[in-house]
């Protein structure tokens, strides 16, 4: 069963190494299938080299394993966590990449600088609060999930107008309405996190590099607002 959706998540999963985005088996990629409840995320610890679809593991919404021989990634928990608590999100990317990891480390979030950002994030990517040792040491990924729905509700930011979070001192999240877009979205956010870092290394530290509201506004919906024109019709 759910053939199509292992492929996808197969395929979703094997363009991070393509894109540069993982070291290692760093990462992982999970698409829900909601009409089913459940969702399919890479397996844990195994090498994208060597990952087949049929290797991906699918799971219902509580994290419990309804097909697949393998462990699912670490991570499932906060997969989980948040397609349970956002039924607006479809796919769901997690890694390690370099310069998003450079800001997650730092604690700082990444600005909205310029119009590549804003493109994709409507303002600021945040950073979610830094774990306790109680919650790291209790249900950790459940906590991470906890953490980056957190910092969402306390900036009043929709997940997919932002769709994508800095966990302290971890790595980046990235999600979109499938695998695809997920992916997408953290591709972009290292780009921009490259760029944020290499702008304000020019500028210095304390330089404003926030991009003007109404210029934020006309990139942003001019793709995803009501009224969007980019791109061709259907």
């Amino acid at each position: 069963m759910y053939e199509e959706l292992k492929q996808r998540v197969y395929d979703a999963n094997m363009r991070l190494p393509q894109e540069g985005l993982v070291t290692l088996t760093w990462g992982n990629v999970s698409e829900v299938d909601r009409e089913n409840g459940v969702f399919a995320i890479k397996p844990s610890g195994v090498p994208y080299s060597e990952l087949k679809p049929e290797q991906i593991v699918i799971l219902d919404l509580d994290g419990n394993v309804v097909e697949g021989d393998l462990n699912p990634s670490s991570d499932t928990p906060t997969h989980a966590y948040l397609y349970r608590t956002w039924p607006e999100v479809g796919g769901i990317v997690h890694t390690h990449s370099k310069w998003a990891v450079v800001y997650a480390q730092s604690g700082l979030p990444l600005v909205a600088a310029g119009t590549t950002h804003a493109d994709t994030f409507y303002g600021d990517v945040p950073v979610a609060e830094k774990l306790t040792e109680e919650q790291v040491n209790g249900e950790y990924e459940l906590e991470t999930g906890k953490s980056i729905v957190k910092a969402f509700e306390d900036k009043g930011i929709k997940p997919l107008d932002v769709p994508a979070v800095l966990t302290n001192d971890h790595g980046p999240f990235s999600w979109g309405k499938n695998a695809k877009s997920a992916v997408d979205n953290a591709i972009v956010l290292e780009v921009v996190a490259d760029m944020n870092y290499h702008t304000q290394l020019l500028l210095g530290r304390d330089a404003d590099i926030s991009i003007a509201q109404y210029l934020l506004d006309k990139h942003y919906l001019r793709k995803h607002g009501p009224n969007a024109y980019y791109g061709q019709k259907g």
